[in-house]
């Protein structure tokens, strides 16, 4: 069943469709009296602009709402609800199977696109393959390169999920010990009661998107080689921006001294996924860092054996590795 974006009440439709796909009305929810779902209008991309955000109501639309709770009305006596009932199908329910269909789909394409990420950083830092870093034609050993950070990207992302995935599953069973406990035990929210562990995946995949857009970009248009302080300090030279003070703030942001494809991938990345895994399991934000930690450490683990399986030296580990983390 669909939930309402804003209160996480379950409701049994988002919106009514009057004979045309293009005449509908959005559903109230039963009890906040909001609108229950209104991102059932907005298109795709307006979708992936609002999931790069890390808007909650995207999440729960995109996670809990997507493709369902839609009413059809066929004249003024009868209707009749597109919403498929919850049958089995080989044990699975049918959104179930649907979503794992999605992660498999979505899950394949990021990890492309993070391996092409680590390909073109491990190629360009350094000739940590014993070779140059500009003119190298496209070769056998190229091709196995690519396909070995491929591999490594897929056994790197299993484990982050499993570890992941385990975490969530140990806290869940914690908040029900806990909630038994009570003499008046908290009934579920309606965010608990939809829960399925098939969205823990989908969830990490969603927040992944910010970090890889980003790192996307860095690929492309890699940093300048120049002094930007400095560049910057002769232009400002008699007014105020020429400060000492203000030079040495603008030091720290020195591509030389900051690592931005790091504080991406580690920083933002490990706070969207705690995001998402917050709007998700509907906890307090510090289960979700200890949930993010056990994955970090289940990956963390993989990657030390990943970077030596991939060759070269000591340096081409630590590369791998400091681009690991989750």
């Amino acid at each position: 069943m669909p939930i309402c974006i804003h209160c996480g009440h379950p409701t049994p439709y988002l919106y009514t469709v009057y004979q045309s796909a293009y005449n509908f009305r959005l559903e109230q929810c039963p009890s906040c009296k909001e609108f229950a779902d209104p991102h059932v209008q907005h298109d795709t991309t307006t979708l992936l602009l609002d999931l790069i955000l890390l808007k909650r109501d995207v999440y729960r639309h995109l996670l809990f709402n997507r493709g369902t709770g839609a009413r059809i009305v066929y004249d003024a006596v009868g209707t009749k609800s597109s919403l498929p009932q919850e049958k089995e199908e080989d044990g699975l329910t049918f959104y179930t199977q649907a979503r794992w269909r999605l992660i498999m789909r979505l899950g394949a394409a990021l990890i492309w696109v993070d391996a092409f990420i680590r390909w073109t950083h491990l190629n360009i830092d350094r000739d940590v393959f014993g070779r140059e870093a500009e003119g190298i034609p496209w070769s056998q050993v190229e091709t196995e390169l690519c396909l070995r950070v491929f591999v490594g990207c897929i056994v790197e992302t299993l484990a982050f999920h499993g570890g992941v995935t385990l975490g969530c599953y140990t806290t869940l069973r914690y908040f029900d010990w806990y909630n038994s406990r009570k003499k008046v035990p908290t009934p579920p929210s309606g965010i608990r009661q939809q829960f399925r562990f098939s969205h823990v995946p989908l969830t990490l995949l969603y927040s992944s998107l910010s970090k890889l857009f980003l790192l996307f970009l860095l690929s492309i248009w890699r940093p300048s080689t120049t002094n930007s302080t400095q560049v910057f300090t002769e232009r400002a030279k008699g007014t105020i921006l020429a400060h000492p003070i203000i030079n040495s703030a603008l030091e720290i942001l020195d591509d030389d001294k900051l690592d931005k494809e790091w504080v991406i991938r580690n920083i933002l990345g490990g706070m969207a996924a705690g995001f998402g895994l917050r709007v998700v399991l509907d906890c307090h934000p510090s289960f979700t860092t200890v949930i993010i930690l056990v994955g970090w450490g289940a990956k963390t683990g993989v990657a030390r054996f990943v970077s030596s399986w991939l060759g070269g030296d000591q340096k081409t580990e630590e590369i791998w590795l400091s681009y690991s983390i989750p």
